[in-house]
């Protein structure tokens, strides 16, 4: 990375990763890779939350059958937790870049509670996104974008090392666009080529704040910056997806959640298409 790239990324000095173990058979993390190679090129401070699903409690369902089984569950999730926390902090040695790791066992609710609450205390988390439907991955995501007031960003399978050459914004004239937009703007100064893309037919374009306006915004900022106005090719996400792999973009920068959790479960929505199916990181505010 040149010394302009990392120049730009010192904006961001300190990154969480967010891991939840919830069963034994949990696949190999992407974001802590990613979150570690970030942290490197922004000469960042890393933690690490490694955390574990307890089952065992004050539950009264799983208490009227636990013969014990249920802690020893608790157990193996929590040392499997600790292995990936240790893991993780010997790669981080490897690579000089500081690391504190913490490996909690909490209940459900308290999992995503504590993650929500570290996050507001770094200037962005990075959790694995893959294809979830209601699952513990999924309610961390949403309630670190809710609750803690900081960007995430959405790793999807085989992105375990950080690039940022080629960033696309995803812009609609919103302003959980134009939060995204600044949130990310380390990454986006030390990006190569920023496209600005808008997605919609001619009317929806042409009532949204363009993105020629706000393209001045990010230059003044050092951010080499183009816009291209897209017409929607079977769906926003659609779009988008077909436009990063055109761009040969490394990473999309867009708002999260413009309408409600509850409108984009029942009828769908470009957050959620995205976070189910993505070829590059996502970066989100809201």
């Amino acid at each position: 990375m040149s010394q302009q790239a990392s120049s730009a990324l010192a904006g961001i000095r300190d990154v969480l990763i967010g891991i939840a173990v919830e069963n034994e058979g949990e696949t190999a993390s992407s974001a802590i890779g990613y979150g570690l190679t970030l942290a490197k090129a922004a000469g960042a401070h890393l933690t690490l939350q490694s955390a574990s699903w307890r089952l065992s409690g004050d539950d009264r369902w799983i208490s009227g059958f636990d013969d014990g089984s249920v802690a020893e569950i608790d157990r193996r999730l929590d040392a499997l937790a600790r292995a990936i926390a240790e893991r993780a902090a010997g790669d981080a040695r490897l690579a000089g870049v500081v690391c504190t790791t913490e490996t909690p066992s909490l209940p459900y609710p308290a999992v995503i509670r504590r993650l929500a609450e570290q996050a507001r205390l770094h200037d962005l988390a990075i959790l694995d996104a893959g294809i979830w439907t209601c699952d513990l991955d999924r309610e961390a995501l949403e309630a670190t974008l809710f609750e803690s007031g900081r960007p995430v960003i959405a790793v999807p399978p085989g992105h375990a090392v950080f690039a940022g050459r080629r960033i696309i914004v995803a812009w609609d004239g919103s302003a959980p666009a134009a939060r995204a937009a600044n949130d990310a703007m380390p990454l986006l100064r030390a990006a190569e080529a920023v496209e600005i893309v808008t997605v919609g037919n001619a009317a929806e374009i042409r009532d949204a704040v363009p993105g020629a306006e706000f393209a001045p915004h990010l230059a003044r900022h050092g951010v080499n910056v183009i816009v291209n106005d897209l017409p929607v090719s079977g769906s926003i996400g659609d779009t988008l997806r077909s436009q990063a792999g055109l761009f040969r973009a490394d990473m999309i920068v867009m708002g999260a959640y413009r309408h409600s959790r509850t409108r984009q479960f029942f009828f769908g929505g470009v957050t959620r298409s995205l976070l189910r199916s993505c070829p590059v990181p996502l970066f989100l505010s809201r």
